[in-house]
């Protein structure tokens, strides 16, 4: 029990450097109970029940509007991003894109991509020197962006940080998704910077790609590049953060005994630190249409907060005993129409980056570790491991 408050003391930790009213809602959201209405916020739901009932009916909520992300990146991306995350055209490409999002095929392009960049580190680490894990996260996640979307092969670190810097801008939205002015047009050049190499690509992008994706379903660049701005930053930081975190989660509770000693925990591993930091921590939807959950009354225009950090972490802290839980089931990634596309590829992600790390049989020490301020997705900005 006392490393489990240890690792809980670093988890705190992180969340208050990254937002400290991020930190607040997290850790005292589960006294509103399943289902509250409070003010400025909008309905507060910490139940995975009715978060999970909420994510899948797309009758009476919706991403788009106040209070969903859809509404975000309309005001920086411009109207065609309401075909891109609903209706037949999001459904059409998350069909035609579903193969490359395989368990096998994911598996088989995190070794393509990430083997070369994780081999010299590991060198490092068998040679008793340290590595910063969260540095190299940021680079393995980075190279794969440019492998899915057919990119030029720029510096990972720089795709990261850009989209870190394009993620940050939303930083004001728990109480409204309405951004000002100044906020837009200081998307605007970060948008640009991020998809500068993407018009090259779009022509010749093979099938295979994302980019080539798109243009086989007859999106214009405009929408590709918008897509491919979403992508890099949806699927950078979440990925980055979990396999950090995980490392470290697997550290501080002693677990990596555990699984240093079996290694058949390994997806137990992955699930357990999908769960327990939630990379997205809270999921916004906008009412459509007025409904009833839990006897309350949702009313059009209203705005619901999915507190799934609360919702996953109630059954309890970071453990390879614990069962998969039905309640929860994968609400790390959303559910419903939406739920993540890139699931398997971010399990894939976590998996090899752990198999690597304790690959040589040893446990990890973790150095001084320094949480990332400022960020929307928490996060380390620095990590350093080396083997015991």
């Amino acid at each position: 029990m006392r490393l489990m408050g240890y690792a809980r003391r670093h988890e705190d930790r992180l969340l208050w450097a990254g937002r400290p009213a991020l930190f607040a809602l997290l850790r005292f959201g589960g006294m509103f109970g399943p289902i509250r209405h409070v003010p400025r916020l909008g309905w507060v739901i910490t139940d995975p029940v009715l978060a999970r009932a909420v994510l899948n009916d797309g009758a009476h909520f919706t991403l788009l509007g106040e209070g969903g992300v859809g509404h975000l990146w309309e005001q920086v991306l411009g109207d065609y991003v309401n075909r891109i995350f609903d209706g037949p055209g999001h459904a059409d490409l998350r069909s035609r894109a579903r193969d490359l999002f395989t368990d096998a095929s994911a598996r088989q392009l995190v070794t393509k991509v990430f083997d070369p960049a994780l081999a010299p580190a590991l060198d490092r680490l068998h040679d008793g020197r340290a590595v910063d894990l969260a540095d190299l996260s940021r680079v393995l996640v980075g190279r794969m962006m440019a492998e899915l979307l057919g990119l030029a092969p720029d510096d990972p670190r720089e795709l990261f940080e850009t989209g870190e810097r394009l993620a940050a801008l939303a930083l004001g939205s728990a109480t409204s998704t309405g951004l000002p002015p100044e906020v837009v047009a200081q998307a605007k050049p970060i948008i640009a910077e991020l998809t500068r190499n993407v018009p090259a690509a779009f022509a010749s992008a093979d099938p295979s790609t994302l980019l080539g994706r798109c243009r086989e379903l007859g999106l214009s660049l405009e929408e590709t590049s918008g897509l491919a701005a979403l992508l890099m930053v949806a699927g950078t930081e979440t990925a980055a953060t979990a396999m950090t975190r995980t490392v470290a989660l697997l550290h501080d509770t002693g677990e990596q005994h555990r699984l240093l000693a079996d290694p058949d925990l390994l997806p137990v591993a992955v699930r357990e630190g999908l769960r327990v930091t939630t990379p997205a921590p809270v999921i916004g939807r906008h009412v459509s249409r007025d409904t009833t959950v839990a006897g309350r009354e949702l009313r059009a225009g209203q705005r619901v907060l999915l507190l799934t950090y609360v919702a996953n972490n109630a059954v309890g802290p970071f453990s390879l005993d614990r069962p998969y839980d039905p309640r929860t089931r994968q609400l790390w990634f959303g559910a419903g129409r939406h739920l993540c596309l890139g699931a398997a590829l971010a399990r894939a992600e976590i998996g090899h980056v752990l198999q690597a790390v304790f690959s040589s049989g040893r446990p990890v020490v973790v150095g001084p570790r320094r949480p990332a301020r400022g960020v929307l997705i928490p996060s380390y900005r620095s990590l350093p491991v080396r083997l015991g």
